[in-house]
């Protein structure tokens, strides 16, 4: 491994006007990792990229990287692009342990954290460095949200988030696990308690449905619910998914992996909303795919599907008298999904769009005084790196806004 990430590391050119860095939504400053790599200070290369990526692990194996840095990599015009995220996950698997948080001096302020996925850990390690006495406030058991329950072991090992969670502790972090606000606990509640600001980071846990008849049968099931627990499922041997996405490639290849024998993702149009990666290493577990069909009903052995055609204008219109049943013992629909409404239906001036995601500006302000948010809550479901590279403006926010009241404080 060593050895392929120096070579890999050599190929780079350093290029004055580095496109690779262009290519990643958080700007991982790409040429100066290498190069301070190569000059033999891992350490400091390490320690830059965590400090512009705190997530920095994650997104190194997670990443769609040949759509952001190895696409943008200028030789990947003529050739292979540097791989960059595996230097990136050698620096940083290599720096992560030897991190240390001293001399961080305490404010007295304290910030709320909903939600422990990619957007709440980033806000909590960036203000919890910058002395902000924080409190993570997590619904499930174990924090990393749609880390933990949405991305399979085979693509994320969950040692890396028990790992997080001890340097959230080392850093001063508390963590209320099983601790869903909005039942319970409220917002209020926590404004009374003395938190400054709070902060939503609850992502998108609520499927989409597809409103055709058959959605309540028995064995017919959602995405986010089955990647939460894939153990606890019985899909029998074949499988239909409805939906092209990264989530239903996920699904499809961890129902593979639970003892399906045959898995079908349906898509109504040939180009996979899921990166061409996620498709070629499901096709190559076994995953089957048709495309340019439409589901049009659910039943008890399968779904019934009926084939598109092109108007040249991109517009996909059913073929009538095309309708045919896919036979399967079980049925995923991935379609995406949204938030749910326990926080907003339990605070008084949070405002919501039409799909029911958080209302902010650009800098994660809701519309009521002291709440950010920021992440899938606010951008519906996108990729880690985009809600980390949000999250980091959102932290800035938060805490000009805290000293603003801690300003006042001292009047």
């Amino acid at each position: 491994m060593a050895i392929h990430v120096i070579n890999e590391a050599k190929r780079c050119l350093n290029c004055k006007k580095p496109m690779c860095r262009e290519g990643c939504p958080i700007h991982t400053p790409i040429p100066d990792m290498i190069h301070t790599f190569l000059e033999g200070d891992i350490n400091q290369a390490g320690e830059m990229v965590f400090e512009n990526n705190p997530l920095s692990i994650v997104c190194s194996l997670i990443c769609n990287h040949e759509n952001q840095c190895e696409g943008h990599c200028v030789l990947n015009r003529k050739g292979s692009p540097v791989h960059i995220s595996s230097i990136e996950n050698y620096i940083s698997e290599n720096y992560f342990d030897k991190l240390g948080f001293s001399g961080i001096e305490k404010n007295g302020l304290k910030a709320g954290i909903i939600g422990s996925g990619p957007a709440g850990i980033t806000i909590a390690v960036i203000l919890a460095q910058r002395g902000y006495d924080i409190t993570i406030f997590e619904s499930r058991e174990k924090i990393g949200g749609v880390l933990r329950y949405g991305i399979p072991e085979f693509r994320l090992p969950k040692s890396i988030l028990e790992r997080y969670k001890e340097k959230l502790i080392e850093l001063g972090i508390k963590i209320r696990p099983n601790t869903a606000i909005g039942t319970t606990i409220s917002v209020d509640d926590m404004f009374r308690d003395g938190y400054s600001a709070i902060f939503i980071g609850t992502g998108v846990w609520k499927p989409n449905t597809l409103h055709i008849k058959g959605e309540t049968l028995g064995n017919v099931h959602y995405a986010i619910n089955y990647l939460t627990n894939p153990d606890v499922y019985r899909l029998g041997d074949t499988v239909n998914i409805i939906g092209a996405g990264n989530s239903a490639m996920d699904v499809a290849r961890t129902a593979l992996r639970h003892g399906a024998k045959k898995v079908t993702v349906f898509s109504r149009s040939d180009h996979l909303a899921a990166s061409q990666r996620e498709v070629d290493y499901a096709k190559i577990d076994g995953v089957e795919f048709v495309v340019h069909v439409e589901p049009v009903e659910i039943v008890d052995d399968g779904v019934i599907f009926v084939e598109l055609e092109c108007d040249g204008k991109g517009n996909l219109s059913p073929i009538r008298g095309t309708e045919n049943l896919y036979q399967a013992d079980s049925t995923i629909i991935a379609i995406s999904q949204g938030p749910k409404d326990r926080i907003v239906s339990t605070t008084t001036g949070l405002e919501v769009n039409e799909k029911g995601l958080l209302v902010t500006n650009t800098f994660g302000e809701t519309t009521r005084d002291g709440i950010f948010a920021s992440g899938d809550v606010v951008r519906g479901a996108k990729t880690v790196v985009e809600a980390v590279a949000y999250s980091k403006q959102v932290a800035d926010a938060m805490d000009d806004y805290m000293k603003g009241l801690m300003h006042e404080r001292d009047l």
